[in-house]
């Protein structure tokens, strides 16, 4: 089971003989999946390595020096690790050193043989190209939903990128499973109402309601409204950032209450907080949280926009 996914990730990072191979775990990663990731590395000739570290206590906590070291000089960093490196400086320092990083946050041994890694990551990539081209150019998004969501995105001179699943040249990032568009938003100003999952929660059998001014978050409404408060407010405002607006397009993917799968599934938004700093943003925060939204309607400039694609 773990040897499909561990085979999908060496073949969408195009790993080769020779390369220096790093597997990032910690002491909660699954031992399958690491010795999975290695094994699968060994086979194809590469000269591969386990590094284990205690877990992080949230999504874009940075991690030890010498680990960050390690990273800088592989060929390629996979990180199944149980909060995500991908909004850490040592992850952006790993790719300006060439590294080719793969980040799987609380991947679990059925995601890894099912869902969302199971997806054509070549069509996917197709999708993204398609959706980037239709978006490049948008001024404002506008985003609405049933249950209460009304916010608009100011988006001028920010730019979008596209996780694909496919990184295969030297400085590039994605998480596996893949399949998302997201930007970093000049401005933002609205409500919005996570009725999917949220980071660090998981699948809500209620929903959190968000609102927000000059792209911060002012008030947080629901049952897990406490929860969520505690967790931001031990970093402080910045947290509180509207980091991201992202637009899942994974056929395959589905809601899972793992948001590392949740925010790719096809035809949702998400909206994170907190640090933006590893895509183009302004906000240095050491954390990121993603809530998904489900069947959002889009407008872009003032035109209703239609997500449509296919497997």
């Amino acid at each position: 089971m773990i040897t499909k996914g561990a085979n999908k990730v060496m073949e969408c990072y195009d790993v080769k003989a020779g390369e220096k191979v790093l597997i990032i775990v910690d002491t909660q990663t699954p031992c399958s999946i690491g010795s999975g990731l290695f094994e699968a590395a060994r086979n194809i000739g590469c000269e591969a390595m386990i590094l284990t570290m205690l877990p992080r206590s949230r999504h874009g906590e940075e991690i030890p020096e010498p680990v960050a070291q390690a990273m800088k000089s592989s060929d390629v960093v996979i990180a199944p690790t149980t909060f995500s490196l991908t909004h850490t400086q040592a992850r952006i320092n790993a790719c300006k050193a060439g590294a080719r990083v793969a980040s799987m946050p609380g991947i679990t041994e059925n995601m890894m043989a099912s869902g969302g890694m199971t997806a054509n990551y070549d069509r996917i990539n197709e999708i993204a190209i398609d959706l980037n081209k239709r978006l490049e150019n948008a001024g404002k998004i506008r985003v609405v939903t049933d249950s209460g969501t009304d916010i608009t995105f100011d988006l001028e001179g920010c730019k979008w990128y596209m996780d694909t699943g496919i990184c295969r040249e030297p400085g590039c990032s994605s998480n596996l499973p893949a399949g998302e568009l997201y930007i970093a938003p000049k401005d933002a100003n609205g409500v919005f109402v996570v009725d999917g999952s949220m980071s660090s929660i998981g699948i809500l059998d209620s929903p959190l309601g968000f609102t927000v001014k000059k792209r911060y978050v002012t008030n947080i409404k629901g049952n897990y409204a406490d929860k969520l408060n505690s967790i931001l407010d031990k970093v402080g405002k910045k947290a509180r950032n509207i980091a991201e607006f992202g637009i899942g397009i994974n056929p395959e993917a589905r809601l899972i209450g793992n948001v590392l799968e949740d925010e790719k599934v096809g035809g949702t938004v998400h909206i994170a907080l907190g640090d933006n700093s590893t895509f183009g943003g302004d906000v240095i925060a050491g954390i990121h949280l993603d809530g998904i939204i489900k069947e959002p309607h889009l407008y872009v400039d003032g035109e209703e926009f239609i997500l449509s694609f296919d497997k």
